[in-house]
């Protein structure tokens, strides 16, 4: 019989909010059996903890967003992706601030350091949803869709497709959550230039630079207003006549922005609170269309207690 996992010791982390741009720790504690992920906001009144579940998603604009009254966390779906796809099954976590840190717009960082303090197992048996027949959404606005089949074992296909030259259709999948590590962890998430200025006009990405996502420059615009958004963001000039990918370092595997819409689709269904027995197939994921899966998913677990 499987158990359920905890961490062996405690670890944080510190960087800046890719959309506060504020400095922020976040620390992950073991949990006992039975606690799933739950997350304090240390730097309120009264320390409040949100339970890290489907139903509590309050916004799903370029980042997954939970929230409990008056608090709220941001920017969770990559820790959430590593601490599934290790097994972990309860986990208690700290920050000081409204999101996780961007890090490197990956979660590498989390899997390197729950690789550090290690993997405990606990007395008592994991809990798996395992799914007994098809289940699928679609937006047809969106063209998004998300089905999920009978299987032995998590697995995932995923297929994004902008209407762009640069980055058109690309596949990624994951076979087995042990690959993780090695095949998504490292996939930093992309933004395109044509997005910079609304996204900055909502308050968001204000901690956003190319340490921290890939950029990606398909549409010719005014040299003008390119150095504008450059300007804005702190990040070297470029030129308006040569469209292509921005960053500091090169694309870790040719589909990177495939691998990391797989690993966003990982950190949303976390949420449903329960590993997952199952084959899922996903077209042009989000995270408003995974919150909406995992939440059919929740009231399918509900239905069973």
């Amino acid at each position: 019989m499987d158990r359920q996992l905890t961490l062996k010791d405690s670890f944080q982390l510190c960087g800046k909010g890719l959309h506060t741009g504020l400095e922020l720790t976040v620390t992950f504690r073991p949990a006992p059996a039975g606690y799933g992920y739950r997350i304090r906001r240390t730097d309120l009144s009264g320390q409040p903890i949100i339970d890290a579940l489907a139903e509590n998603v309050q916004e799903t604009t370029r980042g997954t967003v939970l929230a409990k009254d008056n608090a709220k966390v941001s920017t969770i779906e990559h820790a959430m992706a590593a601490l599934y796809s290790a097994g972990i099954d309860n986990c208690h976590i700290e920050v000081n601030g409204p999101e996780f840190p961007i890090l490197d717009g990956s979660a590498s960082y989390y899997v390197e350091n729950i690789g550090k303090v290690g993997i405990a197992e606990q007395d008592a048996p994991k809990d798996y949803y395992i799914v007994k027949s098809k289940i699928g959404i679609e937006d047809k606005a969106t063209g998004s869709s998300i089905t999920i089949l009978p299987d032995d074992r998590f697995s995932a296909d995923v297929l994004i497709s902008f209407q762009s030259d640069i980055l058109g259709e690309q596949k990624a999948s994951i076979d087995n959550l042990k690959d993780f590590p090695t095949s998504l962890a490292g996939s930093r998430t992309f933004v395109f230039v044509r997005e910079i200025e609304p996204l900055l006009g909502a308050g968001l990405i204000k901690g956003g630079d190319l340490d921290n996502a890939i950029v990606i420059y398909d549409r010719e615009m005014p040299q003008e207003r390119l150095d504008r958004i450059s300007e804005t963001m702190k990040v070297q000039k470029t030129d308006a006549t040569k469209p292509g990918y921005i960053m500091h370092r090169p694309l870790t595997w040719p589909n990177e922005p495939a691998r990391h819409k797989l690993l966003d689709l990982i950190g949303d269904l976390a949420l449903i609170g329960k590993p997952v027995k199952g084959r899922i197939i996903a077209v042009r994921p989000g995270h408003t269309i995974n919150n909406r899966f995992a939440r059919i998913l929740r009231e399918n677990i509900m239905k069973q207690y």
